[in-house]
This record gives structure tokens, sequence and C-alpha cells, in this order.
């Protein structure tokens, strides 16, 4: 796209108005749609920048996500979401093979306890049926317990999805936005929208400081679109918070279901799920308590003894004394339970916003969506002639071979030092993510999985912290867990 100028009144100084370069998008969230929107764009002629308050994407919903990519079958017909989530399904195989994150399509279950629950299944595969959702199957319990015999023996029916899957959530966010950045995207983390006016035919960004007028803005910021859209004027959009508590098992649980097992859904929930992640541990959860405070992170005995009753009901031989790590995330709720996207009365602002699950299912969908919302606007579309060739998958060396871990040791002796045993996670694969951007404790485990393992940090936390202060040479007391707010050691004050 060409570039044009414009003048923003609110930015005078001294007599003269701030002029500046206008984008033609600026994305206001850096969660996995937002991520999504962002690679989707990078793929035109277009000037892109993306706006994340956090010091880096996906730590807000999408690192706490469920991390499951849903079959399509359970979602309410008739909905935003419904028409989304299948889509986003099938685009998710080749956004892995692209980008190279993980991606392990294990099929989902959903059991049936009672007569009612098996009628509730049968009316779930008519609807999956009708969307498209290919091969789709009721089970009978000699049929489950033949493929899960870990799951309850009270189970009298279930309906299999076979195109659900598994991912890392915060592994596709970096993945998605690496792409996007080789391509173009002006990435702006630690940068929190102070607000957004409008200028003429522009709107104008304010942020950390940073005064950016833009053809149009993608509203993709979570728990807080609203507070976003009120920055323009409008005081429609209401996201209400939803949290919901997962607790992660001890290695030694992997492997006691195959597939990702769903009780029957409940009008407000798809209830406590017991979930095989990527990386072979097993997650239960979430819950899904309304919550009035949008920081609120915490978890509960009472989420925790609700999690483990409900988990235990599907697969008995789950036990709260094999939880190692536990956590809460938030869902953005809107009034009616439905994603809310598309143009609004300012012209240029778009909102996407509500992205509760499906959410991560749809990101792509969504992506292509608003692309086509951009289109209809009356912004050119011209697509890149030529795109970089996305970075290979950052080395997993607990995924070598003996010989292949030799060879790659000889060549860079980092990786012959672990640093995490809990993950055999080695120095060279903590360099290599600081090199793709990791600038906090989180932003090391959420690529490599540092601190993930049973001991949850307690081995790895202290050489994790030193290699960060040396690859940005600062001292230990600047190395935080998350970003500012976040310190994990000070300095010691010298006594007089």
């Amino acid at each position: 796209m060409g570039t044009a100028k414009v003048t923003c009144a609110r930015c005078a100084v001294g007599g003269e108005r701030y002029v500046g370069t206008v984008k033609d998008v600026a994305i206001v969230g850096g969660g996995v749609v937002g991520c999504a929107i962002a690679r989707e764009l990078s793929r035109y002629r277009l000037d892109v920048c993306l706006f994340e308050r956090e010091v880096e994407v996906g730590f807000g919903t999408s690192k706490a996500n469920s991390g499951i990519i849903h079959a399509g079958h359970h979602t309410t017909p008739g909905t935003l979401k419904a028409d989304l989530v299948w889509r986003g399904n099938r685009l998710w195989r080749d956004l892995s093979d692209d980008l190279g994150f993980g991606f392990l399509q294990n099929g989902d279950l959903t059991v049936a306890f009672n007569e009612e629950e098996l009628q509730t299944i049968e009316e779930i595969e008519e609807i999956g049926v009708q969307r498209g959702v290919t091969g789709l199957e009721l089970w009978g319990p000699d049929r489950i317990h033949r493929k899960e015999p870990n799951v309850s023996r009270d189970a009298l029916g279930a309906l299999l999805g076979p195109t659900a899957a598994v991912v890392n959530p915060y592994e596709a966010c970096f993945a998605l936005i690496d792409d996007a950045v080789d391509n173009g995207l002006d990435l702006r983390v630690g940068a929190g929208v102070d607000d957004i006016e409008v200028e003429g035919d522009h709107l104008v960004v304010f942020a950390e400081g940073d005064r950016t007028p833009v053809r149009a803005v993608i509203n993709a910021a979570g728990l807080f679109a609203d507070r976003v859209s009120r920055m323009v004027g409008l005081d429609d959009l209401v996201i209400g918070a939803r949290r919901g508590e997962e607790y992660l098992l001890d290695r030694r649980l992997a492997g006691i279901v195959e597939h990702t097992i769903f009780p029957c859904p409940t009008p407000t929930s798809k209830g406590v799920l017991v979930i095989p992640t990527f990386d072979g541990t097993i997650m239960v959860g979430p819950t899904a308590d309304p919550v009035d405070d949008k920081e609120d992170l915490s978890t509960t005995t009472e989420g925790g003894d609700q999690v483990f009753e409900r988990a235990r009901r599907l697969v008995p031989g789950i036990s709260e004394r094999d939880c190692i790590a536990e956590f809460a995330g938030l869902r953005a709720i809107a009034p009616d339970d439905d994603f809310v996207i598309g143009p609004t009365s300012v012209p240029g602002f778009f909102n996407v916003a509500g992205i509760q699950s499906p959410g991560l299912t749809a990101a792509p969908a969504i992506a292509e969506l608003v692309v086509g919302l951009l289109t209809t606007s009356g912004l050119d579309l011209d697509p890149k002639p030529e795109l970089v060739t996305p970075a290979p998958r950052p080395v997993r060396v607990s995924e070598l071979t003996v010989p292949e871990l030799e060879m790659l040791a000889f060549r860079d002796c980092r990786y012959a030092h672990v640093v995490c045993r809990c993950e055999l996670v080695t120095e060279g694969e903590i360099a290599d993510a600081i090199d793709r951007g990791a600038r906090s404790l989180d932003g090391l485990k959420f690529r490599t999985r540092a601190g993930m393992g049973r001991c949850q940090g307690g081995f790895c936390t202290s050489r994790c912290m030193q290699l960060l202060a040396d690859a940005q040479d600062v001292p230990l007391s600047d190395v935080t867990k998350r970003g500012p707010g976040s310190w994990i050691v000070r300095e010691r004050e010298e006594v007089v």
C-alpha cells in the first residue's frame, strides 16, 4: 500500500501538530486470535502493526487455554462460533505443517452415563453431520473400553469426534507471530493501548507514548475489548469474565487416555475434561465461574475439588495427588455467549471480541473473516508475490534419538548441557528461545518447557535467570517472571 500523511490535533506541540505515516491496520491484542490475524494480513502488501500490553504475545487468555482443537460438533447451532469452528479445525493441520508447531490429532470422546445423555450425544452427532463434521461415530460400552480401558465402566456410550486435536496454544502464538514478523509485521510488545482517537478519516492509536495513525483498527483485546471499544466512543460492547481452573498432572500418567474425554455438555459449559496434552502430560479442567475482577487468576480449593471429582467420574484413576501445577485462565464472555466480530459505527474500527471457547479452534477462520471484512470496507488487499519461508521448528532435545543428540552436541556443546532435567531442556534450547524473543522466565517456559516438569522450576529457575541476564546484559534483578511488576529477586540493599 502507498503511504500517506496524517495530522493529529492531540499531538500539537509548540503550535505544530504531529505528522506521521499512516499504517494500514493496527491490531490491538496479541492472543492467538490477534496473532492469527497478524499472520494472515502479513501475506498482503499492507503496513500492519500489532500492540500487545504484555512483554510477549500469548501471555493472556491464550497461555491458560486447554489447547483443544475442537472437532466442531459441540458448538451451539445458529451461532457465529458454529459457523467458524469447523473451518478453523480444518486449517490447523496446514498451519502446523507450515509453521512447525506441535499438533496431535488424537480425537475426542463425549461420554454418556445414562439414557438421557445417550440421547444427547445422538443429537450432537446429528448436529455435527448437518454442519459437515466428518467421521463422527457412536460407540457402545465394549468399544469404549477396548479403546480407552481407563474410562469409567459406568459409561453406556460415547460419541467419537476423530478430527479433534491438541496443540500448545502458546507455541502456536509464537509460531504465528514469528512468521508474521518475518513477513513485515511491526510487532510492539509491552505496548498497552491508552487511547484511540478519530482524526478525519483515520484513527490514531496512542500506546506507551507512541502515536500511530492507521486506516483500520482490529480490536482483538480479549477481556478488555470493551475498554478499547469505549476509547472510540462506543459503549454497546460489554465483556464479562469467566474463570477456568486447570490442573496439570504428573507425566507418569501419560497414556492413561489417548482421546480428549468430554462429559455430556450442559447449556453453559462443556464440563470438566480429561485432556492428553501435546507434550504427553494429562490436564484436567476447566471450571467455568463468572468473576468480576478481570485480573483474578487465582485457583481455589473449591475449584480443585470440583475438577477432580468430575474428572474421576470420567476416568477413575485420576487423582489430585498427581497434580504438579494448577493455574487459571479468564475467558472473555459477550452477553449472548457468542463471538462479536464485525465493523462498528466508527469507520475503520472493527471488533473481534467475546472470543471464548472454541476461540482457539476458530482463530485461523476468524483471521480469514477479518481479511474479508477489511476488503469489504474498501482496503486494498494485494497478495505478496513471495513470502519468507517459515523458520524451522526449534530443536527439542527430548524428541531426539541418541545419535541425533550426539551429532547436535558435537556441533554445539550447549546442547549437551542440561538446564531443566524434568523436561530435558538444554542450554542450547534456552539460547535459541532467547534469540527468538524470550525476555522473561515465562517466555522461556512456554518456548522450551523449562520449568514445566515435576519440580516446577525448582532445579532450573536460577540457571534460566542467569542465561536471560547474560543474554540481555542486565543484572539478575532485572529478570522477571512475565514482565514489569513480576520481579523474582532484588538487589540486596547495603546496610549502613
